[in-house]
């Protein structure tokens, strides 16, 4: 049994690093950027987080949540000035084992009722490789607000002309201790350390660019 924790994941995104600025390299293009600054939204369709942890020893089950949301302000000239913030239903969580997740959405674990969302707010971003950085921010869950790194790359900026949008792509991951958001029940026979795995793709309408 366990619990997770955003974010966001996460996202988990304003990392872009490198690639902002460039000869666009999405599917056909035609502005000549590869991502623009401004507002991106998630792709609602390409949206992923998920996480895992050690049960007892005998296996490390996967779980995610369905329903979240994220906005980047994406800074192009300087990516290490981005910011993402990240709202996740809590009630979505997903363990794949419906008694399960009636578990993990009481008091013990995430006590969606008096606790519907998890949020993530960045509040520092560092570049430490061409295309990879750690993105710092506030995770609160349950009403416990603790700050989480991420290990974050930046896979792809590019402008789409099938969908006439300027796309983004990174990928991050990082551990979070339940017990630092009250939601260690039954630790240290389960873990107390969850991974964070996310993947994100964001997009921004190119007639707002």
């Amino acid at each position: 049994m366990n619990t997770t924790f955003k974010t966001v994941l996460p996202v988990l995104g304003a990392l872009a690093f490198a690639a902002c600025g460039g000869p666009a390299n999405g599917q056909g293009g035609s502005p000549d950027a590869g991502a623009i600054s401004g507002t991106y939204e998630i792709d609602q369709t390409h949206r992923y987080i998920t996480f895992d942890y050690d049960h007892q020893g005998y296996s490390r089950p996967f779980l995610r949540w369905r329903e979240w949301d994220a906005t980047l302000e994406w800074n192009a000239e300087d990516p290490t000035a981005s910011k993402v913030e990240v709202t996740i239903d809590a009630n979505s969580i997903d363990s794949g084992v419906d008694v399960f997740d009636g578990h993990l959405r009481g008091e013990r674990f995430f006590d969606v009722e008096n606790h519907p969302t998890i949020t993530f707010v960045s509040t520092a971003l560092e570049q430490t490789g061409d295309n990879t950085g750690t993105l710092t921010g506030d995770l609160t869950i349950k009403g416990n607000t603790k700050p989480v790194t991420l290990d974050v790359a930046f896979n792809k900026g590019a402008y789409e002309d099938r969908g006439k949008v300027y796309k983004l792509g990174f990928s991050a991951k990082g551990v979070v201790k339940r017990s630092d958001f009250g939601v260690d029940a039954f630790t240290p026979v389960v873990s107390d350390d969850v991974n964070l795995t996310i993947e994100v793709e964001f997009e921004m309408p190119a007639e707002e660019g």
